[in-house]
């Protein structure tokens, strides 16, 4: 089973969690809250993975704080 890591922010307009997973076009989604917005992002990542054509851009490194 495959892992990604996705990143997580709140829309302040409308109030959802908003996440997608670096370098993987597609893999993006909205949820009303974290639990609701990780089971979208799974969904589109299943999805998105019957492709096989589908090809990574980027490799995700980590995260820093400034």
């Amino acid at each position: 089973m495959r892992t990604f890591t996705a990143i997580i922010e709140r829309d302040l307009d409308t109030k959802l969690d908003v996440g997608y997973v670096p370098g993987f076009p597609g893999a993006d989604s909205q949820g009303e809250n974290l639990d609701e917005l990780q089971e979208n992002l799974r969904k589109v990542i299943e999805m998105l993975l019957e492709d096989e054509d589908l090809i990574f851009q980027t490799e995700f490194v980590g995260t820093d704080r400034l």
